[in-house]
């Protein structure tokens, strides 16, 4: 019978999925959209208010220059797009920035862009799920007041149906972000409609307030810094372009073709939405300030800023309708799905990451339901250990966010052109090489226009917080070599030799002794079988009476294994036993000692508490002695006749599985048939 936490495991992820059935979670354009899509598309939600809030300091005049904004965040939305869709033609196999970065700009670039896009995706969780709680907490009191723990919980939820596997978070998924297409583009097209065709007169609830700018006498150096500031602000729209090139083996066939159709789809839909929520703020007199109570000097005495998109919704659809509701509601509901984009795009990468070896290799492993669940596990903790540092305010982490996806932006696009290089130097066809230098064109201008924006974001957003985000950076980067460098030095370490190995030339057992009960009498019966040169028993005397028992005990029952008592008068146990097997050893560095250890196997988890801490203790410092050999000897209590051992053989006989790219051979430190991992 499966025990509760089998069951309740199985209820939250579903039955496990064997290794065959993989290429039947592989998505189709029509669910990758909204897996890969959402965070892109959810930048409608907030990048609009930032672009406004930020031009409020100068006052309400400067509102006029916001589609001049949106329209420069979508030259670069075009341009990245443009360029993206060189890579995952390129690259199909799914490392993204970082391969490409590490084939043509060498390990050390690529290893930036990954620390850039690890760094990037805990903050997409961290602020998509935060801004959710946020709108959502404007219409439910309780949940502002409760806004961190709502986070955390939505962070668990979200984990969970990514654990189940990526058809059915991308089919859960799919439904939500559809409707909020729709019901975005349906109030964009009635407001246009409404304003230039019909012609009515459309105010939004803030277009007859007063409101002061905070810097009244703005010098002309100060105001284009301004504008830049709110430019970096508005390119937090293309946070989540990059994940489609992470992701590309999680595409059906021909996966290149469908995810170049998604970037594509991906584009239009972000351009269109945010410069259509643009154009009805400027055609309704919208107005949006960073500081209500500072700012607004005119207005109702119980006026509430509402976000962009509520008040043109209410002022196409008018107040109390069910349709502002429903963009309220599908607004709020989208800002936590954005989140999933970094659940899929984050364990892909670390899995690569951990083949390369600079995570650690369980990053490699997939679950029950054939995801990366240490990948999205880790995901989701870091995230919550930021949500909670940061007390879920989209203010304070959103000052973080954009840094890492400019860096492996530009790192990316330097990449491709290097490798365009070095096709053209082998390429003779015309043809293809007019192709070929089409492809450097767009990627040297997107490698141009990203590194100018990372220029324009690092220094309007260093000190606001960015800097957090460059440390965090710099630490990942740092602790990825040190990981690399261990894993590569234990493979060095193992690499066998072309001379054959030396036999030991004799073999010396020694079985340990604490009291002569059965688990002893087992162990000294399996120490003879093995046939070793010479045989001891050993046992320390840190009691005389204890001592003077066993002997007899060992003498009444003519046991045909001499005892060695190993005086201890400090009453330390496996200090001694170490310099007994030394001693036995010292003799010929070729001998190997062989020393045999009594244990009790229980089946509950206290019980162990209780028992083999002196074996455990013994067993480890052994495994630091050269020419040692530790072997257990298990004597089964009847308690341990009560372990669920099905659970725990599924448990243990779970093996890797391969990653998202082929391998000629395994990685040199990967355990091989037998070896402990």
């Amino acid at each position: 019978m499966a025990s509760t936490t089998s069951l309740a495991k199985r209820l939250l992820l579903g039955r496990p999925f064997r290794s065959d059935k993989l290429q039947h979670t592989l998505l189709p354009k029509r669910i990758a959209l909204p897996v890969f899509a959402s965070d892109a598309l959810s930048s409608v939600a907030y990048a609009p208010d930032e672009i406004l809030l930020t031009l409020s300091i100068a006052g309400a005049a400067a509102y006029v220059y916001s589609p001049w904004v949106t329209l420069a965040v979508a030259v670069v939305m075009v341009t990245v797009v443009a360029s993206y869709r060189q890579n995952v033609h390129a690259y199909p196999s799914g490392g993204g920035d970082y391969e490409v970065a590490t084939v043509n700009l060498g390990p050390k670039a690529g290893l930036g862009v990954a620390s850039a896009l690890l760094v990037d995706y805990i903050l997409t969780v961290a602020v998509s799920v935060s801004s959710g709680v946020t709108n959502l907490g404007s219409v439910v009191p309780w949940v502002a007041e409760h806004k961190v723990g709502i986070a955390i919980t939505a962070v668990l939820l979200l984990s969970a149906l990514n654990l189940r596997g990526l058809r059915e978070s991308g089919t859960a998924f799919a439904v939500p972000t559809y409707l909020f297409i729709i019901v975005i583009v349906g109030m964009i097209l009635t407001g246009l409609f409404r304003v230039f065709v019909l012609g009515d007169d459309l105010r939004a609830p803030s277009a007859d307030l007063v409101i002061a700018a905070e810097e009244h006498h703005l010098t002309s150096f100060a105001f284009a810094f301004l504008l830049l500031r709110t430019f970096s602000s508005g390119c937090a729209a293309l946070t989540g372009v990059e994940a489609i090139s992470n992701g590309v083996p999680a595409f059906k066939q021909p996966k290149s073709k469908n995810a170049a159709t998604t970037l594509l789809l991906l584009g239009g839909l972000a351009i269109v939405m945010l410069s259509g929520i643009i154009l009805l703020a400027r055609a309704t007199h919208l107005q949006y300030v960073e500081d209500p109570g500072l700012q607004i000097v005119s207005g109702p005495a119980d006026y509430v800023q509402k976000t962009v998109t509520t008040q043109i919704a209410e002022t196409v659809f008018g107040n109390g309708s069910i349709l502002l509701y429903l963009v309220g509601a599908v607004t709020a509901l989208i800002l936590f799905l954005a989140a999933n984009t970094a659940f899929n795009g984050f364990p892909v990468l670390g899995s690569i990451l951990a083949q390369d070896r600079y995570l650690p290799r369980q990053f490699h492993t997939r679950g029950d339901r054939l995801a990366f669940s240490n990948g999205i596990a880790f995901l989701a903790i870091a995230a919550m250990v930021l949500i909670v540092a940061f007390h879920a305010e989209v203010t304070r982490l959103i000052q973080l966010y954009i840094v890492g996806v400019f860096v492996s932006f530009t790192l990316s696009q330097a990449g491709m052109i290097r490798h365009w290089n070095r096709l053209l130097r082998t390429q003779r066809d015309p043809e293809r090489r007019r192709q070929m230098i089409r492809s450097r064109a767009i990627n040297t201008f997107g490698m141009v226009l990203t590194g100018a924006v990372l220029i324009v974001v690092l220094i309007t957003k260093f000190l606001l917080g960015a800097w957090i985000a460059i440390a965090a950076m710099v630490v990942i980067y740092g602790v990825m070599l040190a990981i690399h460098r261990h894993y590569t030095r234990v493979a060095e370490e193992l690499k066998p030799t072309d001379e054959r190995p030396i036999l030991p030339s004799r073999n010396h057992a020694v079985v340990l002794v604490s009291k002569v009960h059965q688990p002893t009498l087992r162990a000294v019966a399996y120490a003879r079988a093995t046939r070793p040169d010479s045989i001891t028993a050993v046992t320390v005397n840190v009691d005389d009476q204890d001592t003077r028992a066993i002997q007899a005990e060992w003498e009444r029952r003519q046991i045909p294994v001499p005892l060695t008592v190993v005086d201890s008068p400090y009453r330390e146990i496996t200090r001694p036993i170490i310099d007994f097997v030394k001693s036995v050893r010292r003799a010929s560095p070729r001998d190997v000692v062989t020393v045999f250890v009594p244990e009790y196997v229980v089946g509950r988890w206290w019980e162990n508490l209780l028992h083999n801490q002196s074996a455990l203790r013994i067993k480890g410092r052994l495994l630091f002695e050269p020419g040692v050999m530790v072997t257990s000897v298990p004597w089964q209590l009847r308690s341990s006749q009560d372990r669920d051992l099905d659970r725990l053989d599924r448990g243990l006989t779970r093996a890797p599985a391969r990653g998202p790219r082929n391998r000629s051979e395994p990685p040199a430190d990967q355990p091989g048939p037998g070896e402990s991992s």
